[in-house]
């Protein structure tokens, strides 16, 4: 260092913020370490005790039924006689056109663990249903099984095709096995029940007393409700109605209306202009003044035709669950029947009947009565 040159005392070293003075580069780094898994560490403490919520979950639910229905009005019958028995799901809601149900995965997973199916049948469901029941692996929902509960089986079919199976075709997209749409009307609602009681009793035979008393205590709730409905219904016997898809008839026969036209031309058909105008001057030649049609369709077509013919529109709730109000079969039927009366209006007052002709005199012994002689 050159002569003269001043040298500067290099300052001390302040101890970083952080760091301990004298603390070694090992302990440092474990202590970053046991900060960097402190959060996986609670991670895994939570799902360990969720995994233990899940598996107790699941061993209460083991000693339950599982049932699984492919529409949630069959979910509501099974509620009303499986009760504490049972736990119920649905594949679709509501508010969805049964017909097409998204096939989704976690559908399959639901099939795989049921102990019963309960489906409509009458290839209501056969767009979606099939593969879904295939792809669950679950032997106790298969075709055949006891776990495969097919209601249609329970009700009388209405609406079956009478032309040959090569011309259904024809005919647009017709069930050939029958109408499926078959669940509203009181006595197909009890054959339901008393199918699922039975059926529940030979997979669950511990429970068979809870389902047969659960399916009697239905029976008579709904044998005081059908008497309610068919005296609040009375006025609608007679009445023409349109209906947007034919799938209204058990319906409509029920309460004694009278369908004389669809929306579509044939079944699953999309409406065309002629046939439009062909359905409104029925309508008008026939007096009709209600259409009746599922909340799922589009009702525009349908506000066109009744602003051309005076009629009323009604979108109403097929299923359990496709309104808010309608959580039971009994509040859907509530709704559906009050709905109508009201659109319908009183009845039209029976025309009077004509008096009898007054029966004229009769004759006098020598034939016709003489006029009275003038004077002489």
């Amino acid at each position: 260092m050159p002569p003269g040159t001043e040298v500067t005392p290099r300052p001390e070293r302040l101890p970083e913020p952080h760091r301990v003075p004298g603390a070694s580069t090992r302990s440092r780094r474990g202590r970053g370490l046991f900060r960097a898994i402190l959060p996986l560490l609670a991670l895994g403490t939570a799902v360990f005790f969720a995994g233990r919520a899940a598996f107790t979950g699941r061993a209460a639910a083991a000693s339950k039924l599982q049932v699984v229905t492919t529409i949630e009005t069959l979910a509501a019958l099974a509620a009303e006689v499986g009760g504490p028995r049972i736990d119920v799901q649905s594949l679709s809601r509501g508010y969805q056109d049964p017909h097409f149900v998204p096939a989704k995965p976690s559908l399959i997973l639901t099939l795989n663990r049921a102990d019963a199916l309960v489906y409509v049948g009458l290839d209501l469901e056969s767009g979606w249903l099939p593969p879904l029941v295939q792809q669950s692996r679950n032997p106790r929902i298969q075709a055949g099984q006891p776990g495969n509960i097919n209601g249609s089986t329970a009700i009388r079919v209405e609406d079956i095709p009478s032309v040959p199976a090569d011309q259904l075709r024809a005919l647009g997209d017709v069930h050939p096995l029958g109408n499926p749409h078959y669940w509203l009307p009181p006595d197909n609602a009890r054959a339901l029940a008393d199918l699922m009681a039975t059926r529940f009793s030979e997979l669950d035979p511990g429970g068979a007393g809870t389902y047969q008393a659960r399916a009697q205590a239905f029976d008579a709730k709904l044998a005081a409700k059908a008497t309610e409905w068919r005296a609040r219904a009375a006025q609608l016997r007679g009445r023409k109605v349109v209906t947007y898809h034919k799938s209204w008839g058990y319906l409509t026969r029920w309460l004694g209306l009278d369908e004389v036209g669809y929306i579509e031309p044939k079944p699953g058909i999309p409406p065309t202009a002629f046939h439009t105008g062909e359905l409104i001057k029925l309508m008008k030649q026939a007096g009709v003044h209600l259409i009746l049609m599922e909340n799922y369709y589009p009702r525009s077509l349908a506000d066109i035709i009744a602003r051309d013919t005076g009629a009323r529109v009604l979108a109403l709730p097929a299923n359990v669950g496709a309104v808010p109000g309608a959580r039971t079969y009994f509040d859907l039927v509530d709704g559906i029947v009050n709905a109508i009366v009201e659109a319908a209006g009183p009845a039209p007052p029976s025309p009077l009947p004509r008096p009898a002709a007054q029966p004229s005199a009769p004759p006098g012994p020598g034939g016709p009565a003489a006029k009275p002689a003038g004077p002489p």
